[in-house]
């Protein structure tokens, strides 16, 4: 590892910084997975886009219809690439304890530089603050490696700013991908100070972020490469903007990005978000390839309509 455990935040703050993306998880037409296919969007997302880093194989990248082995292989595949030249975040998240601890160091072991872990599944979960704040501590004192708290409705609940806020006094608790409204995340901004970063999936939200609330991480979704392109990198334009204090300008080049979002929004078919996003990358030369089940693949006229969408979305390809 880069930093030891006592040293955690202070490597983050220096570090954990810019535009990362959450990985999808590229499958052959016969559901392996694609290690080529992985390869070859790894290399594009880091030396083409210069992204800061990856967030691998989370949601986006379908790691609940994965074997444990395949998860640590997409991380190999990850750290590989990006040799030193992004940040790697992998996605340890499980309902199995055993499973996110047996992710998690192998992660410290191939040299990521932090781990994600989305707060637990609580079935028939009420009053869940003590429960949530002991397993993150369990995993703050079992490991050595920064932990990214992650937490969105999905699980059951949203975690408050308070409960979010002493997990940061953990000393390996560096940053959280907070997916709640914004009032909330705005709070536990104001509540953490530089205990730990926080940050939300939402491009549409990064600027304001950054000029009113002070944030220099993005942490993660899709957009840096779904809506940027080896000739058109209007995010990353945007960002250095914001950050270097040209606001102006970076509102402008953000809002010229608006026919996209409306694109890439209008031309998703309600529950395949990323069957939508693999076949939205096909269209813009990247691999993308099916989904396993329990999620779905497009329909033919589902796949017109992305097509469409792209070629009259405005995003430059070429």
């Amino acid at each position: 590892m880069k930093y030891t455990r006592k040293d955690a935040k202070a490597y983050s703050r220096e570090h954990f910084r810019g535009v990362w993306a959450a990985t999808a998880t590229p499958f052959t037409a016969d559901l392996k997975l694609d290690e080529a296919g992985f390869r070859s969007n790894l290399k594009h997302w880091i030396d083409t886009l210069k992204l800061g880093g990856l967030f691998v194989s989370g949601k986006q990248g379908e790691f609940f219809s994965m074997s444990v082995p395949e998860r640590k292989r997409t991380f190999e595949l990850a750290v590989e690439a990006a040799a030193g030249r992004a940040g790697i975040v992998t996605s340890c998240s499980d309902t199995n304890l055993d499973v996110v601890l047996d992710l998690a160091r192998h992660s410290q072991a191939i040299g990521a530089d932090y781990i994600v872990v989305h707060s637990p599944v609580l079935h028939f979960g009420h009053e869940v603050d003590d429960t949530v704040y002991e397993y993150y501590r369990h995993l703050s004192e079992s490991l050595d490696i920064g932990i990214a708290l992650w937490n969105h409705p999905d699980c059951g609940y949203e975690m408050s700013p308070a409960l979010c806020a002493k997990i940061a006094e953990l000393p390996n608790v560096v940053a959280i991908k907070y997916s709640v409204p914004r009032a909330k995340y705005a709070e536990l901004t104001r509540l953490a100070g530089d205990k730990i970063i926080v940050s939300t999936a939402s491009e549409e939200e990064w600027f304001d972020n950054i000029v009113e609330l002070g944030w220099r991480l993005y942490l993660c979704s899709t957009p840096p490469f779904t809506m940027q392109t080896a000739v058109d990198q209007r995010i990353n334009e945007y960002s250095r903007l914001a950050f270097a204090g040209k606001t102006a300008e970076a509102k402008k080049v953000r809002d010229s990005l608006n026919p996209v979002r409306a694109a890439f929004r209008a031309s998703r078919p309600k529950g395949t978000p990323q069957a939508h996003t693999k076949y939205w990358m096909e269209c813009i030369g990247q691999v993308g390839g099916p989904v396993r089940r329990p999620l779905l693949n497009l329909t033919e006229n589902e796949r017109a309509t992305i097509r469409k969408a792209v070629a009259e979305s405005g995003l430059k390809l070429a």
